[in-house]
């Protein structure tokens, strides 16, 4: 599993790689934010949460049913939409409201 950079979407803020636990994402020698060893990322999507500019995706590979599609988030309030693009260019979203997600 790995995330996606789109570098056009990309603002440079480095939000997401102060919150990258395995600090994979770093920036080159312009100061664009790339991912050093996307092999090893976790998967966690922290950075993906914390993109304000939809510019990280988390890739959904075959392995884990995505088929290759691609993940991102957006932050409304207290709702968290999960935009998954799939390879036919239809889209899905998911909402989670941040606010009941951890009720046990």
């Amino acid at each position: 599993m790995s995330i996606v950079i789109n570098k056009e979407l990309c603002k440079n803020c480095g939000k997401c790689a102060n919150v990258c636990p395995g600090s994979l994402i770093k920036r080159d020698e312009d100061g664009q934010i790339f991912m050093k060893y996307p092999k090893d990322c976790w998967g966690c999507s922290s950075c993906i949460k914390e993109c304000a500019f939809d510019a990280i995706s988390l890739y959904l590979g075959a392995d884990i049913g995505g088929m290759g599609s691609q993940m991102s988030v957006e932050n409304k309030g207290d709702l968290l939409l999960w935009n998954i693009r799939k390879m036919d260019g239809t889209t899905d979203q998911i909402v989670i409201d941040k606010k009941e997600a951890n009720k046990y």
